[in-house]
């Protein structure tokens, strides 16, 4: 198997994301969409773990992005905004891509991520995609790309494909408008599409396909109410939709999905020392919470890459079991965006700096449109990767001494659904009732726990350990006499007898000190 970088991939790469799916499903990390009616492709929901697991790594987001920042507030925004702000921002006329169908194999995809083939050249492909299928050979057309899915050059023409969803607000179905308009006409297909359009525009809203916009357009009311001075950021958690043409990878790509972002307007001049601190500021963060500092690189964008709205642009690429690719990016996206809703909305989206005088006319006082870098995270891929990192498997042995593999999910521990697990070795003598004790003392501390009497000590340690719990806290007979208890590390599977009195302020440390 080879990676997308074209570099080899192991045995591990190969079968891990099957691995990480079954676990999901398993363990109540993500579920399949609508499952008992099929499933709808694209659709994910986060299980009692994952839904976990994902707080647990939006709250760390937050905490070091706007917390321990003085100079960093948050907002959130409406999901659905005015269709000016999608027309002004550009979204409306060229948020599209170009599909293309596979006449071979029926499969869909982006032109321009599909392989590259040389033109002209004579390629073979199996007979609609399938195995068993005929042998054939085709040519490479002018274009230079053949299927990804089947190595076929029999492809569709391209065409655009709007990747915004929209939808209508108000009561009113527009379409009664258009049954109204059309009855008893005869119209041909421009016809009746205008008709629709002109109908359909009344009422149109659209789900952002991004947070930020909302970032800028909030700018004034955000700067004036915080009185907040340049430079500052507004920070911005929440979903986004895009009707993507490719879902692949489990939730790599998917039509919802949340993200992690941060506008930061700083004065014009001054934007490529803000890029330089705030690359090095989000390779930090995930380098403290992963356990692979390799599988991460700051790959900067080409001069053919860079959006037009932007002068300089990196992504935080990481390496999936497929190949790199993009984690993180963090444009440098000047001071178009507000310049461009400032234009559009007739309100001066700008920042007055008594302090600093004019550097076009020198008298005190400058205004000016402020510069913005933007590091915008996936949350949903965030958690992916960290499932990627955390899986291991290593030899063990079982109660009977026989051989066997032990799954550890090697999350960091505040990220970890439950932070300690509190295990009655029996269900007798007193030791559950003393369990329930530690996890309703633990609870009240904000300590998410997870009481567990079920099977034998060794299978709670196993399944505790396949879903990433740091800690486990085994109540037995000594407990109930002296007020003891077992700390087990998931990790290392080493174990020491601490105080119950001692349990939350020892849990507490070792959760604070986490690498």
């Amino acid at each position: 198997m080879t990676t997308t970088d074209g570099t080899a991939a192991t045995s591990r790469d190969a079968d891990l994301m099957q691995k990480l799916v079954s676990l999901c499903k398993r363990r109540g990390f993500v579920f399949q969409s609508s499952e008992i009616y099929g499933g709808l492709k694209s659709a994910y929901d986060y299980g009692p773990l994952g839904a976990e697991l994902k707080r647990n790594i939006a709250a760390e987001w937050w905490r070091n992005m706007v917390y321990q920042r003085e100079n960093v507030v948050g907002l959130d925004a409406s999901i659905i905004m005015h269709p000016q702000v999608w027309q002004t921002s550009g979204h409306l006329s060229g948020f599209s891509d170009p599909l293309v169908d596979c006449l071979n194999c029926k499969e869909r995809f982006r032109a321009d991520k599909a392989p590259r083939g040389e033109v002209g050249k004579s390629v073979g492909y199996i007979g609609g995609g399938k195995s068993g299928g005929a042998k054939l050979q085709g040519i490479v057309s002018e274009k230079g790309y053949v299927c990804p899915n089947c190595g076929a050059p029999t492809l569709s023409d391209e065409r655009q494909f709007n990747l915004m969803f929209r939808t209508a607000l108000g009561p009113v179905d527009p379409l009664t408008e258009v049954a109204e308009t059309l009855a008893g006409k005869a119209l041909d297909a421009q016809e009746i599409r205008k008709a629709l359009e002109a109908a359909v525009h009344k009422t149109a809203v659209y789900l952002r396909p991004e947070t930020a916009q909302a970032m800028f357009v909030q700018f004034l009311n955000v700067q004036q109410s915080m009185s907040m001075k340049v430079p500052f950021g507004i920070a911005q958690i929440g979903k986004s939709f895009r009707n993507e043409i490719v879902t692949e990878h489990f939730i790599f790509r998917s039509c919802e999905f949340e993200q992690m972002e941060m506008e930061f307007f700083c004065e014009p001049g001054t934007q490529a020392e803000w890029m330089d601190y705030w690359c090095k500021e989000r390779l930090a963060w995930y380098y403290k919470y992963f356990n692979d500092k390799s599988a991460f690189r700051l790959r900067p964008h080409t001069a053919d890459e860079l959006a037009h709205y932007a002068d300089q642009c990196f992504d935080v690429e990481y390496r999936y079991p497929w190949g790199w690719g993009e984690l993180e990016g963090i444009a440098s996206r000047t001071d178009y965006d507000l310049k461009k809703h400032a234009e559009a909305s007739g309100v001066k989206l700008s920042y007055f700096d008594q302090q600093k005088n004019d550097p076009t006319t020198g008298k005190p006082g400058w205004r000016f449109v402020p510069y913005v870098i933007e590091p915008a995270a996936g949350l949903t891929r965030t958690f992916l990767c960290l499932l990627v990192d955390a899986y291991h498997e290593e030899a063990a042995k079982d109660a009977e001494g026989d051989a066997k593999t032990r799954v550890v999910l090697r999350l960091h521990p505040r990220l970890a659904p439950f932070k300690a697990a509190i295990l009655p070795l029996v269900k007798k003598d007193g030791q559950p009732e003393l369990a329930a004790t530690i996890v309703e003392q633990f609870r009240s501390h904000g300590l998410n726990v997870s009481y567990d009497d079920k099977q034998s000590i060794g299978k709670r340690y196993a399944r505790h350990d396949e879903i990433g719990t740091p800690y486990c806290l085994t109540v037995d007979n000594d407990s109930v006499r002296d007020l003891t208890v077992t700390i087990r590390d998931r990790d290392t599977a080493l174990q020491e007898r601490i105080k119950i009195a001692d349990a939350i302020t020892v849990v507490r440390e070792r959760l604070n000190n986490s690498r």
